[in-house]
């Protein structure tokens, strides 16, 4: 339970909406001040004939992300700059900025050309085919003569 704090000279001792907000931004992790989010969720799904990674970043657009793969190396960055201008005094502005950049090791198993990604609803899509050495094969059976 959070107690309300006592601001004397102030016309009845209550806080400003200001004072709200600058208490709510005190109280977040230090991961989401600054430049938002620095790193984001990720998770990695394996499936019989592929990997995926999902990267939760939401607020971007296709066009803000680079993936790369170079050698065994897979990374996976974003970059967006907000210089939109607003007419307004700002009160307070912690936004504006935000770049990441995560790398993963390929395992051997996967087909490094036939990777793609797709960004859908603020979630980043990449897809890692396994070779077709590396996928299950089904179950022979032989026949004994």
């Amino acid at each position: 339970m959070k107690l309300v704090s006592y601001f004397p000279g102030r016309k009845g001792n209550l806080p400003s909406v200001f004072d709200s907000f600058e208490e709510m931004f005190n109280d977040m992790p230090t991961f989401f001040k600054g430049n938002m989010l620095t790193t984001p969720a990720v998770n990695i799904v394996e499936y019989d004939n592929e990997y995926k990674i999902e990267v939760a970043a939401p607020g971007l657009e296709k066009g803000d992300f680079e993936v790369k793969v170079d050698n065994d190396l897979l990374t996976i960055s974003a970059h967006k700059e907000d210089r939109k201008e607003e007419k307004g005094k700002y009160t307070r502005k912690e936004f504006g900025y935000y770049e990441f950049s995560r790398s993963f090791t390929l395992p051997e198993s996967v087909d490094a050309g036939k990777i793609n990604a797709k960004y859908e609803n603020g979630v980043l899509n990449v897809s890692l085919p396994k070779k077709p050495e590396a996928q299950p094969q089904p179950v022979k059976t032989i026949k004994v003569g």
